[in-house]
Formats: C-alpha cells, structure tokens, sequence
C-alpha cells in the first residue's frame, strides 16, 4: 500500500526489530529455567511472554494495511506513525528491554496515550460506519464525541479480556499479578495494575473526545485531520 516516507522508515525499522527479537527470545527460551529466585534471571514464563507479544506486534504491524485493502480507505499518515511508534513503545521497549519494570509508570503512560489514540479512532470509525468522507451535520457532536469516549473503553476493556486469558491458558503475567521474580501479588495489589489501566484508559479516551467535540462544534481541524480518505481504484490500461 502506499505509504509516506516516514511511515515505510518506522514500518521496516520495528518489523525487522519484532522479527529479531522473535528469533533471539526463542532460542532464549530453550535454556531460560522454569523458577528463579533472582531478579536478574528470566525465567520461561517471562521469555514466552515476550515470544507472544513479538509475534502479535507483528501481525498488529500489519493491520492498518489489512484495513485500506479491506475498505479501500487510506488511515491517516499521523495515525499510522503513532500506532506504530506506540506498538514499538509498548511490545519491544516495554517487554523485551523491560521498560515496565524499570521505567517508572511506563504502563500507565502507554494506557493513557492509546486510550486517546482510540478515541482518535473512534471518530474515524463514524465516518466509515455512515459510509461518508466526513462527520455527517445532522449528528450531534456529543453523540460523536459520546460513541468515540465508549468505543475507546470497550477496547480497552477487551484487551484486559485479553490480557487476563493468555496469563491464564500460558502461565504469563500480562497483568503483573506477580514480580519479575515470581513473588505473586495478593489483593488490592493484585488488581492494581488492571484498574489503574482501566483509569488512564477512560482519562485518554475523555481528553480525547473533549477535543474531538470541541473540534466539531467550534469546526476545528482536529477531527478533519481524523477522516478516512477514500482510496480511488485506477484501471491499468
């Protein structure tokens, strides 16, 4: 698909670091040990963890292409640049180089920024449902603004599904129910890391769609920065 200069540089920069990583953390994970009692020592758990979250970031990589050739709509370049960005931040940087252990509050600040991230979709999506180049008049701004707030939770919620499944049916600790070191958490604690995500989640989304109504009742340009862009279909002669 047709791609910006800066779009093609981030693309084969974070696939060619997914498609490494994926190759150095499956040879990791035939020598790593099962327990440890060191911080410093990954165990299988840990390694398998970053296996599944590689392998995703590769196929999530590729879905905003998926997207243009599924609707024949192009994504906005800006939109496109961040996803990206945010996959590296989140996949590679948190997991692989452990960014959500030793960089304080790094979870809480990826949350925050794709919960605003979805609320930018969510937007787009009302002009991809109504079939239309751009946010139709006669709907409200706080209908708009209301639909792009809950399509960001209701992402955000599925993911914590997500999360939640695979620590089960891997043994993987996704939601950081437990230490690096496998101590596991027990009570409030336990349930800190979901909820404080589930928090930043609607704090993005809400910031969000404040813009985005602000946008579209004061005809700003942030939501017209937001639409889909038709992909017009050339005959090879």
């Amino acid at each position: 698909m047709n791609k910006t200069k800066l779009e093609k540089i981030l693309y084969y920069f974070v696939l060619s670091t997914l498609i490494l990583s994926i190759i150095f953390i499956g040879i990791r994970i035939i020598y790593a040990p099962v327990y440890s009692d060191s911080e410093a020592i990954r165990t299988k758990s840990s390694y398998s963890l970053m296996f599944v979250q590689c392998i995703l970031g590769v196929v999530a990589l590729h879905l905003p292409d998926i997207f243009m050739k599924r609707f024949s709509r192009k994504v906005p370049s800006l939109m496109v640049v961040m996803y990206i960005i945010f996959l590296y931040a989140a996949i590679f940087l948190g997991e692989v180089r452990s960014f959500y252990y030793n960089i304080p509050n790094w979870d809480t600040i990826l949350h925050t920024f794709s919960g605003g991230m979805l609320g930018a979709l969510g937007f787009s999506i009302v002009t991809l449902l109504n079939k239309t180049e751009k946010i139709p008049m006669n709907l409200s701004p706080f209908f708009v603004s209301l639909f792009a707030f809950c399509f960001a939770i209701t992402i955000g919620v599925f993911w914590e599904f997500y999360e939640f499944s695979f620590d089960g049916l891997l043994e993987l600790n996704m939601q950081k129910f437990m230490l690096e070191d496998g101590t596991q958490l027990i009570g409030r604690a336990a349930l800190t890391d979901t909820m404080e995500d589930l928090f930043v989640d609607a704090l993005g989304a809400f910031v969000m769609s404040t813009l985005g109504y602000l946008s579209i009742k004061y005809k700003g340009v942030l939501v017209e920065k937001l639409h889909f862009e038709k992909i017009i279909k050339t005959k090879d002669k």
